[in-house]
């Protein structure tokens, strides 16, 4: 008897990785509108993109924990394994700045950080749109190694007869 699909190693990534990709895409669509709107709503866009940040910040070293998990059993069915060191190197620049830039929004919330702050805010924001970008780049890297390589994929038999009850 085999173990169910849902205990593979590989499955456990792409279910954790559509956390960060949306929570930090939007965060920084959030700061967007913040830093875009004088008016006063724009403590609530910036705080709750902040929010979103930190969820962010913190499920996207899960995915990069479920990832490195991964790693070992996908790199050795995949024809092109620099497509996947690629997509992890991505993948650890996006963490890291994001990382920054939590660390630096958690020290203007805080009061830590007192001098510069609109300064800094922008900082944050800069922070966050060179990170969607290479999150964008990682997600690309990602779905070639998945669809042009079948990583992580179990490919079914010809006849289909596992599926046939």
């Amino acid at each position: 008897m085999t173990e169910p699909d849902f205990w593979r190693t590989e499955i456990w990534h792409p279910l954790v990785l559509h956390f960060p990709l949306v929570l930090l895409l939007v965060s920084t669509v959030f700061q967007l509108v913040a830093v875009v709107n004088l008016k006063e709503s724009a403590p609530f866009w910036q705080r709750a993109g902040s929010y979103l940040l930190y969820g962010g910040y913190i499920s996207a070293w899960l995915a990069i924990y479920t990832g490195d998990l991964a790693d070992g059993i996908v790199s050795r069915t995949i024809c092109d394994p620099t497509v996947l060191k690629d997509h992890e190197i991505a993948a650890y620049y996006t963490a890291y700045i994001f990382s920054g830039a939590t660390a630096v929004d958690l020290g203007l919330i805080s009061g830590l950080i007192r001098r510069y702050r609109k300064v800094l805010r922008m900082g944050v924001f800069c922070l966050m749109l060179v990170g969607s970008g290479y999150l964008m780049y990682a997600g690309h890297l990602g779905a070639r190694v998945v669809y042009q390589q079948a990583g992580g994929v179990k490919v079914p038999a010809a006849d289909c007869t596992e599926y046939i009850k």
